[in-house]
């Protein structure tokens, strides 16, 4: 079973207080979900969201004090789902959008590496992993930072979930 964390550009005026209506959108087949990812509209990442997470915000307790920072990946006010056995849906508001998308245009991508690099390298036992892994990271940076910097542009919310 695979896990993913989708993130959704959404209009503002286009959302409903429903978690009926959340799980719509994330519908889509896999061709429509690549075509917005192209686009910038959706982002998808992989069960490591998590070590995403901590390359913004840090791990307790010198986790990084609420903010963009913390917003990046698992950030957002939640609204649950009608299944409670299923995670929440996080929305962030289009101002904190904005916020976000500065954050990530202004951040460092080697001073997030550096801080998180031990903890981001633990998994991997392989001396010669830290190359390939800090790409990985590195383009994760990027597509996180084009996809908020369109939506920001757009003046759009976004809607996350942790598909599992």
């Amino acid at each position: 079973m695979s896990t993913y964390l989708h993130l959704r550009a959404v209009p503002p005026s286009a959302l409903r207080n429903s978690a009926t209506w959340f799980q719509r959108l994330f519908e889509d087949d896999w061709n429509t979900v690549r075509e917005r990812i192209g686009r910038h509209r959706e982002e998808v990442l992989d069960k490591l969201y998590g070590d995403v997470e901590t390359l913004y915000s840090g791990i307790p307790p010198n986790h990084a004090p609420e903010g963009p920072r913390t917003q990046v990946v698992l950030g957002g006010r939640p609204v649950f789902h009608t299944d409670s056995a299923l995670p929440p849906f996080l929305l962030l508001t289009a101002s904190q959008v904005t916020g976000v998308a500065a954050y990530l245009k202004a951040a460092d991508f080697d001073g997030l590496w550096r801080h998180a690099r031990m903890q981001l390298l633990r998994p991997y036992s392989v001396p010669d992993a830290e190359a390939e892994v800090r790409g990985l990271f590195a383009a994760t940076h990027r597509d996180l930072t084009a996809f908020y910097a369109q939506t920001a542009h757009y003046g759009d919310a976004v809607v996350k979930w942790l598909m599992v």
